[in-house]
C-alpha cells in the first residue's frame, strides 16, 4: 500500500511529464548549420547544444519561450514550435567560436587542446587548386611546402615539424567525420565551409597512429532544414604571366665568358649576336574555375548538391590540369529518435605535361637560333660538345599526341551514417559511420619515334601504370552530452572502429610501338621489348577502441581525458596492440570573480596537455623480409631465382611520440583584439627505418625501430578589429609566427671511433642536429692573387678565382694545415628557418573590400639546384647556356661566382654545389583582391537574389627581402623535389638518401595570376 501523500506526489509527476513537449529544430547561419549553437528554455536551466548538423532537440513546458544563443551571432528569442528553423546573424566580433575536435564539437572557450580553424570563406579568399595552397601562411605551426610548380601538383603538409626518417610525415584527413585516404587536390576548395586543425597530441590522440602527424579535419557545406533551395554559382577566370624569367645570359654575355673561358669554339649552329630561348617558349596561361550548386531542406531534412569544374593551363606548353567534381549528401530525421544520412564527394583529374621541364631550353646557347634561314625549324643544335634537340612552344604543341606524360585518376569518397538517440537516457545516443572509398590513378607515358632524340630514328616507347587503392571503414561511437544544474557540463564518447585498405598496382612498358596513335593504350602490340615495369599488392588493416571524457564547470574549469589504443596489421606480432593516454586541462583566468572589474577582458585561458601518438606507416609486410630474382642463363635455358633482399624483424613495434603542449588564449575589448600563445615538446621513439647494412651481411636491408627526434617550438597568432563599421569603414588584421627546432636525438647503428653512433652520410642524418641538413663544404669565398702558397697545400693545382671552402681540420702548431682539403672538411649545415609567419588584412568602405594576404620567413637554407653542380646551368664553361652570375675575372676579383675555365669537377667548378645555397628569407604578398557586394541594391533583390559579388585579385604580385629573389630575379618558394628527375636528383654533394627535400629546380616558373570572379546566389 502506498500512502495519500505518495499518491499526490506520483500524480504530481505524471502531471509534470504530460505538461512538457519536446520541440525540434535547427540552427544555422548564412553559410549553413551551426555546430554547438545553445538553446534555453528561458527562465529555467533546461537547455541543450545543437549538434554536428546543427540540430536540436528539448522538451519545455508549453508556451515556452526559446533563446538561441552562439558567441558571434546575435542572441534570439522565439515562441518553441514544431521542427523550428533559426538563422542566426553576425554581431561582427568571435565567429566561429565552435570547433571540431574529432567525434564531437566544443566552444572555443571551452577547448583544452591545441586546435585552429579557418572558415571557408577565409580559405577561398585565395583561389587555388586546393586548399592546402590557399592554407599557405594562415595558421601557426602548420607549413606547405610546394614540392612542384606543375598545375595540379600536390603540397607537401607539416604540422610542428618532421618527426620520422622513413615513416609517413603527413597529416590525417578527416572528411566529413571519416578519414580520407584520398588527397587534399582530390576536394573542391569550393565545397569546404570550414577547416579544423588539431596539432598537439592531447587533440589527436582520439585519432589514434592516424593522427601521429596532426589532424585536418574538413567540414563540407550543407543545407539547412525546412528552407527552399538555393542555388549558388562561384567562377572565375584567371591569365598568367611570368613571375621573373630564368636568368639566363644573353648572347654578348655568354660569347663573352665562353672567349674567358677558352674551352670552346662556336659551332657552326651558334651563328647568331642572340636569342631568347625562354621567348620562344612560354606562352600565357589561362585558368578557370565553375561551381554550382543547390542547397535546401525539407521538414525533418535537409540537402545540398554540388559540380565543379577547373581547368589550370601553365605558361610551359602542354602542361595543364583538369577537374571535375561531384558533390551531395543529404540527412533525414525520422521520428523523434532517429537520424541517417549520407555524404558522397567524387573527383575526376587528368594531369599532364610532367615530360615538360625547362632544361632543354635553359640550356641552349644564346647565340644559336631554332630556324633555317628559310625560316624552317631545326631538328637539332649543334653545340661544341654534343648536339641537342630543339624545343619551342610550336615544336611542343605540335607533337602534343606524340609526346606524353599524363596521370588520370578518379576518386569516391562516401560516407553513410545512422543514429539513434536513447528515449529514457537524456544525452545519450549511438552513431555508426561507414566509410566506402575507391581511388583509381593511370599515370601513361608515350615518346613517339625520335622525339627526345638526337637520333631521327630512335625507336617510341611507352610505359603505363596502374594504382587502385580500395579502403572501408566502420566507426561505432556512444556519445552522453549533458548539462547539469547550467554550470556542470559532461561530455562522454566511447568508439570501436575497424577499416581495412587494399593497394593493386601493375604496370607494363614496351619500345617500337606499330603505330603512334596506339600511344601507351595497346602496348602488347609492341615489336621491340616488352616486359613488366611494376607489380604490386598489399592489404593492411587496423583495430581501435577510444574512450574519452570532456568535463566543464562554468566554462571556467576545463579537463579532458582519453584513451586510445590501435592494434595495426603492418607490425610484427606481439607488438601489433598499441595504447596511449591524453589528458588536458584548461583555466578560464577571464571568468573567477577576481576579473570582475576587468571587463575589457573577454576571455583568458592557460591551457596545458599531455599526449602520446604512434605511427605504423610503414610498408606493409616489412616485418616479413622479402625476396628479390635473378635470371640465369644456362645455354638455351633461361631459369630465375630467388635470394634474400631484406630481413625479417620479428620485434617490429610502433613508432611513438609524446607531446607536452602550453597554451594561453586571450580574447579583450568584446572580440576586437584576439589570439593565442603556444608551446610545445615532442619527442618521438622507435623510429621505423629501413635500415642498410654492409654488402658482406649478403642481405640489402631490414626495417628496424631505430632512433629517436625531438621537435620543440612556439606558435603565435593575433586577431584584430581596428575599425567596427565607422562611418561606413572596416578594417581588420592578422598576423601569425612560429618557430620549429627538430633533431635527430638518437641513431641506433654502427659507432665512430669514439663509440658514438656513427653518421648516416647518406642520408644526411647526424645526431644532435635536424632531420634535413645539407652535408657540404662551406664557401667562405674565392680564392685570390697572394693566397698561392696557402693554396698550394689546400688545393693542389687549383686556381686563383676557384672556390674556397672552409678549412680548420688538421692544423699545426702554427694553425697551418698539412693536408689538402678532403671530404672530412664538410660541414653540417641546418636548414630551418628561425621564424615563420603569414599575415592578413581587410578594409572595407560599405560595399567594397580589399584585401591583402601574404607570408614571411627568416632565415633557414634555399637550396637552388639551377644555381648549384648537377645542374648543369651553371658550369661557367661556356659548353652550353649559362646563369646570368657575377663571376670572377681579375678585373672582378670581388664577384661571387668562380672562374670560368678553372678547375673543374665532373664538367663544374669544384664545389660547385656550394654556389646553390641560399638564405631563405622572404616576404611574399601572396594575394591581394579587390571586391564589390551588390546584395543590397533593389535591382538586384528584386530578381531573387541574396547575393552578388565581383572581384579582382593579383596573385603572387612581388617579393620582398629576398637575397635570392634579388640576385636572380626568381620566387624564392620551391618548385621540385630533389628527387623530381635526374638532373636535379644531387643538389647536395654526396647525397644518395631515399627522402625528398624541396629545392629551386628549372621546373615550371613561378607565375604572377590576374584572376576575375563572381559569386551569386538565388
Amino acid at each position: 500500500m502506498i500512502s495519500a501523500q505518495q499518491a499526490l506526489a506520483a500524480t504530481e509527476s505524471v502531471a509534470s511529464v504530460q505538461q512538457t513537449k519536446q520541440v525540434t529544430g535547427q540552427v544555422s547561419d548564412s553559410q549553413g548549420p551551426l555546430i554547438g549553437a545553445t538553446i534555453m528554455e528561458k527562465g529555467t536551466n533546461n537547455g541543450t547544444v545543437t549538434d554536428f548538423e546543427g540540430n536540436f532537440s528539448l522538451n519545455v513546458k508549453p508556451g515556452a519561450t526559446l533563446v538561441i544563443s552562439y558567441v558571434g551571432y546575435e542572441t534570439q528569442e522565439l515562441k518553441a514550435g514544431d521542427n523550428m528553423r533559426v538563422n542566426l546573424k553576425e554581431d561582427g566580433h568571435l565567429v566561429n567560436e565552435v570547433v571540431v575536435i574529432g567525434y564531437g564539437t566544443q566552444r572555443r572557450e571551452a577547448v583544452t587542446g591545441s586546435v585552429a580553424n579557418i572558415g571557408g570563406e577565409k580559405l577561398n579568399q585565395i583561389a587555388a587548386t586546393n586548399a592546402a595552397q590557399a592554407l599557405q601562411g594562415r595558421v601557426a605551426g602548420v607549413l606547405m611546402t610546394q614540392t612542384s610548380s606543375q598545375p595540379g601538383a600536390e603540397m607537401q603538409i607539416r604540422i610542428r615539424g618532421q618527426r620520422s626518417l622513413s615513416a609517413s610525415n603527413d597529416p590525417l584527413i578527416v572528411l566529413d567525420g571519416i578519414p580520407f585516404m584520398g588527397k587534399l587536390s582530390d576536394i573542391n576548395p569550393t565545397d569546404i565551409k570550414s577547416m579544423d586543425i588539431l596539432k598537439d597530441a592531447s587533440a589527436t590522440a582520439i585519432y589514434g597512429s592516424r593522427g601521429a602527424n596532426g589532424v585536418i579535419i574538413i567540414t563540407t557545406a550543407k543545407g539547412n532544414q525546412g528552407t527552399p533551395a538555393k542555388v549558388s554559382y562561384n567562377g572565375y577566370v584567371s591569365f598568367k604571366t611570368l613571375f621573373h624569367k630564368y636568368p639566363m645570359m644573353d648572347g654578348p654575355t655568354f660569347q663573352k665568358m665562353r672567349d674567358y673561358a677558352g674551352l670552346y669554339q662556336n659551332s657552326e649552329d651558334e651563328n647568331v649576336k642572340d636569342f631568347d630561348w625562354q621567348d620562344e617558349f612560354y606562352k600565357t596561361g589561362v585558368s578557370h574555375n565553375h561551381d554550382v550548386s543547390v542547397a535546401g531542406g525539407t521538414q525533418g531534412g535537409s540537402y545540398s548538391f554540388g559540380a565543379g569544374y577547373y581547368h589550370d593551363e601553365a605558361v610551359v606548353p602542354t602542361q595543364g590540369y583538369d577537374r571535375l567534381s561531384l558533390r551531395a549528401n543529404f540527412d533525414q530525421t525520422v521520428g523523434k529518435w532517429f537520424r541517417f544520412g549520407l555524404t558522397t564527394n567524387n573527383s575526376f583529374r587528368n594531369s599532364k605535361g610532367s615530360n615538360m621541364n625547362l632544361y632543354k631550353v635553359l640550356s641552349m646557347s644564346p647565340i644559336s637560333s631554332p630556324y633555317n634561314a628559310d625560316g624552317t625549324t631545326k631538328r637539332l643544335i649543334t653545340l661544341p660538345a654534343d648536339q641537342q634537340w630543339v624545343l619551342t612552344k610550336d615544336i611542343a604543341e605540335q607533337i602534343e599526341d606524340n609526346w606524353l606524360n599524363e596521370k588520370k585518376g578518379i576518386g569516391s569518397y562516401n560516407t553513410l551514417f545512422a543514429e539513434v538517440k536513447c528515449p529514457w537516457v537524456e544525452g545519450l545516443s549511438y552513431r555508426i559511420n561507414v566509410g566506402l572509398n575507391f581511388r583509381s590513378e593511370k599515370t601513361g607515358i608515350f615518346t613517339g619515334k625520335g622525339i627526345d632524340n638526337s637520333n631521327p630514328d630512335y625507336r617510341s616507347s611507352g610505359s603505363v601504370i596502374d594504382n587502385q587503392t580500395r579502403n572501408w571503414a566502420v566507426e561505432n561511437i556512444l556519445t552522453y552530452d549533458r548539462t547539469f544544474a547550467e554550470k556542470h557540463n559532461i561530455n562522454v564518447v566511447g568508439m570501436y572502429s575497424a577499416e581495412q585498405t587494399t593497394f593493386e598496382q601493375g604496370g607494363y612498358q614496351g619500345v617500337d610501338i606499330p603505330a603512334e596513335y596506339f600511344q601507351y593504350y595497346y602496348l602488347g602490340s609492341a615489336l621491340g621489348d616488352k616486359n613488366i615495369q611494376s607489380e604490386n599488392y598489399w592489404q593492411s588493416g587496423l583495430i581501435s577502441w577510444m574512450g574519452r571524457v570532456m568535463y566543464s564547470y562554468d566554462n571556467k574549469y576545463m579537463l579532458s581525458v582519453a584513451l586510445r589504443s590501435d592494434a595495426s596489421s603492418r607490425l610484427a606480432k606481439g607488438h601489433q596492440w598499441h595504447t596511449y593516454p591524453a589528458i588536458s586541462a584548461g583555466w578560464n583566468i577571464a571568468r573567477e570573480s577576481f576579473m570582475e572589474n576587468l571587463t575589457w577582458i573577454d576571455n583568458l585561458k592557460l591551457r596545458v596537455g599531455y599526449g602520446e601518438t604512434s605511427n605504423q606507416s610503414i610498408n606493409p609486410y616489412s616485418t616479413l623480409g622479402g625476396l628479390g630474382t635473378l635470371d640465369y642463363n644456362f645455354g638455351s635455358t633461361y631459369l630465375t631465382g630467388y635470394y634474400v633482399n631484406s630481413l625479417p624483424n620479428t620485434e617490429l613495434g610502433w613508432e611513438y611520440s609524446k607531446t607536452w603542449n602550453f597554451g594561453l588564449d586571450f580574447s579583450l575589448f568584446n572580440g576586437r583584439l584576439s589570439g593565442s600563445f603556444e608551446y610545445y615538446i615532442q619527442k618521438t621513439n622507435d623510429i621505423l627505418l629501413d635500415v642498410s647494412l654492409p654488402s658482406t651481411a649478403g642481405v640489402n636491408s631490414f626495417t628496424g625501430n631505430i632512433g629517436n627526434t625531438e621537435n620543440k617550438g612556439f606558435e603565435f597568432t593575433l586577431n584584430g578589429i581596428i575599425i567596427d563599421n565607422k562611418n561606413g569603414w572596416n578594417w581588420e588584421a592578422g598576423i601569425n609566427l612560429y618557430a620549429n627546432r627538430n633533431k635527430l636525438t638518437k641513431l641506433t647503428g654502427a659507432l665512430d671511433e669514439n663509440g658514438k653512433p656513427a653518421p648516416d652520410e647518406a642520408n644526411r642524418w647526424f645526431v644532435g642536429h635536424p632531420i634535413d641538413v645539407i652535408y657540404d663544404y662551406k664557401k667562405i669565398g674565392l680564392w685570390q692573387a697572394g693566397e698561392e702558397e696557402l693554396m698550394n697545400v689546400l688545393e693542389p693545382g687549383g686556381n686563383v678565382g676557384m672556390i674556397k671552402v672552409k678549412h680548420d681540420r688538421a692544423l699545426d702548431a702554427n694553425g697551418k694545415p698539412t693536408r689538402a682539403i678532403g671530404p672530412e672538411d664538410r660541414e653540417i649545415m641546418s636548414m630551418e628557418p628561425d621564424l615563420i609567419g603569414g599575415f592578413n588584412t581587410t578594409v572595407g568602405y560599405k560595399n567594397f573590400d580589399l584585401t591583402v594576404i601574404g607570408a614571411f620567413q627568416f632565415g633557414g637554407k634555399l637550396i637552388s639546384a639551377i644555381h648549384s653542380s648537377n645542374g648543369y646551368l651553371n658550369m661557367l664553361s661556356g659548353r652550353r647556356g649559362n646563369l646570368d652570375v657575377d663571376y670572377w675575372t681579375e678585373q672582378n676579383t670581388g664577384a661571387k661566382y668562380p672562374k670560368p675555365g678553372g678547375i673543374m669537377s665532373s664538367d663544374n667548378p669544384k664545389y660547385g654545389t656550394t654556389l646553390g645555397y641560399f638564405d631563405a628569407s622572404y616576404l611574399k604578398v601572396r594575394a591581394i583582391t579587390l571586391g564589390y557586394n551588390f546584395d543590397n541594391l533593389k535591382a538586384v533583390k528584386d530578381f531573387g537574389i541574396s547575393r552578388l559579388r565581383l572581384y579582382a585579385t593579383v596573385q603572387n604580385p612581388f617579393v620582398l627581402f629576398s637575397p635570392f629573389n634579388n640576385e636572380s630575379g626568381l620566387d624564392p618558394e620551391t618548385n621540385s623535389f630533389a628527387t623530381d628527375n635526374t638532373n636535379t636528383a644531387v643538389a647536395v654533394e654526396g647525397y644518395t638518401g631515399k627522402h625528398k627535400m624541396p629545392i629551386v629546380g628549372y621546373n615550371t616558373p613561378a607565375t604572377r595570376n590576374f584572376l576575375f570572379g563572381l559569386n551569386v546566389t538565388f
